[in-house]
């Protein structure tokens, strides 16, 4: 059973969501993707300069599920920037389809991991909801490895559809679907 702040008394064993200083915790949350993404060492290396990078931009911020204090999911976003890297190599693909208008006025979730240990459990649900729930922009938007999938799944759940599919991002070997929802997601 998951519980949260302010929801009754926790045991030990509870999940708690609140806010995260990603900078402070960078190493901790990347070995979390690390083994639900399957990173190897020259990947985590890469992504903590991404990561520590993308925190000092406007608007970027980042919440945690821990368990007795020990990192065991993160997600974070901010809002859509046409300049960032990202929406300069999903922009073509988003054109191709009508669908680029979507880079404007959007909160992007930058990642979104939960360790293994502890998927199947709604953490990653209630991680994503929560953030995008202070998003002052009216959607939301994000990229995800283009098959079938737990993760792809939840988000479809949350009302994303697909944007673009079969998109490729430099040195990544599997191409991805950019998927986008109107703010609030849904719910169950």
């Amino acid at each position: 059973m998951l519980r949260f702040p302010g929801q009754g008394h926790r045991r030990p064993d509870d999940v708690v969501i609140g806010s995260l200083d990603l900078s402070a915790r960078v190493d901790e949350a990347l070995a979390v993707q690390a083994v639900a993404f399957g990173l190897d060492p020259d990947e985590i290396a890469v992504r903590r300069q991404i990561v520590l990078r993308h925190m000092t931009g406007p608007g970027a911020r980042a919440l945690g599920a821990t368990v007795r204090g020990r990192l065991v999911g993160f997600v974070y976003g901010m809002p859509n920037d046409r300049a960032h890297w990202w929406s300069t190599v999903v922009e073509p693909y988003l054109h191709r389809e009508g669908n680029e208008g979507w880079l404007d006025d959007s909160f992007v979730i930058t990642e979104l991991h939960v360790h293994p240990d502890h998927q199947n459990r709604g953490i990653g649900r209630r991680l994503i909801t929560t953030i995008t729930d202070s998003a002052e922009q009216p959607r939301s938007i994000l990229s995800a490895i283009d098959i079938d999938s737990p993760a792809r799944g939840l988000y479809r759940s949350l009302g994303y559809e697909d944007l673009a599919r079969r998109v490729l991002f430099p040195s990544a070997p599997k191409p991805y679907a950019v998927m986008g929802a109107p703010l609030p997601l849904r719910r169950r």
